[in-house]
């Protein structure tokens, strides 16, 4: 643990180089399955919007 009752700025440990596996969201939003997952909630949520503001 940092010891952070100084008033002292913690010093950062030296990060480990990442690996190949270590990927971040920007690689999950890449994947098709998930953009057409999030594309069909999209959809979905502007059908209803408009649904709600044209014919109700």
């Amino acid at each position: 643990m940092l010891d952070t009752s100084r008033g002292d700025a913690p010093v950062p440990a030296e990060a480990p180089a990442p690996s190949e596996e270590s990927r971040g969201c920007l690689f999950a939003l890449s994947q098709p399955p998930l953009m057409i997952f999030l594309g069909l909630i999209g959809f979905l949520l502007l059908l209803a919007a408009m649904h709600d503001l044209f014919l109700l």
